[in-house]
């Protein structure tokens, strides 16, 4: 596979589960994490690094700000091979005793961003998998 338009490369890298900061900035630190930390692509808003746990290769990169970026990724990376997107970093919150540098692994979402209506109904609920969120936990 060629190079994708906006992240910048095909499906060479092997990885099938990808963590998704919104900051570029970010991406090296997380990455740093991982076994085996190594700066794979730069293109646009999508810096990427590869890494490997477990013994199996996992990706963070960047999706810039908001919706529609991380809709491009997501499709892009889905392309790609990818099967499993974290979303990790900041983000908003209705909970009253959650406090700024808290982790949280929501189970769901409040759908009022716009991109996710053109995938689907806005009646249709942001919830998290569950796999993937026990895993988490």
């Amino acid at each position: 596979m060629e190079a994708l338009y906006h992240i910048g490369f095909g499906d060479d890298h092997g990885a099938g589960y990808v963590l998704l900061p919104g900051d570029p900035g970010r991406v090296e630190k997380i990455a740093g994490y991982l076994d085996n930390p190594r700066f794979y692509c730069q293109n646009r808003e999508y810096t990427t690094w590869l890494g490997e746990l477990e013994g199996k290769t996992v990706m963070v990169m960047s999706t810039g700000m908001g919706g529609p970026s991380t809709a491009i990724a997501v499709e892009e990376l889905a392309q790609t091979g990818v099967h499993t997107f974290i979303r990790i970093g900041t983000c908003g919150g209705m909970a009253e005793n959650v406090i700024g540098g808290d982790v949280v692994i929501a189970t769901g979402a409040i759908r009022q961003e716009g991109t996710s209506r053109e995938y689907v109904p806005i009646e249709f609920p942001a919830i998290a998998d569950l796999t993937v969120t026990n895993a988490l936990v």
